[in-house]
């Protein structure tokens, strides 16, 4: 399939398209670093606070998987938010939109849906298969 049939295009982005997905990115920056805000804000019980008995016991593994899912979560948000400000500063240097492997531009709409998107479709899924 060529990549007209597979809707790449080599048209730039607009000036308002690159607008609008800024402000995508930035909003998801802010969103990320107020949930990890909020991570830090939740700190788990100490494993070496006093028990209680055995109902203590039950709270303190329901203590201790909470903070495993925050961790996790924490840890997705993180991630989430170094691909975000890594795409920020591709478009500050002007290289946002285009794959990082094999320099195509990335379609808008695949930039719409997931602004910080690194990769056109056709390196994603030659990655995807090569693992």
């Amino acid at each position: 399939m060529n990549d007209q049939a597979a809707g790449v295009h080599d048209a730039a982005l607009t000036h308002w398209e690159l607008a609008a997905l800024r402000e995508d990115l930035e909003e998801q920056r802010r969103f990320r670093l107020d949930q990890l805000r909020e991570f830090g804000r939740h700190r788990p019980v100490s494993p070496s606070a006093p028990r209680q008995g055995p109902a203590r016991a039950g709270t303190a593994r329901a203590d201790t998987a909470r903070a495993e899912i925050d961790a996790r979560l924490a840890e997705s948000a993180r991630m989430v938010l170094a691909d975000v400000e890594a795409a920020l500063e591709r478009m500050d240097r002007g290289g946002y939109g285009r794959c990082l492997l094999c320099s195509r531009p990335i379609p808008a709409r695949m930039l719409e849906i997931v602004p910080q998107t690194r990769y056109c479709a056709h390196c994603r899924r030659t990655g995807e298969t090569r693992r």
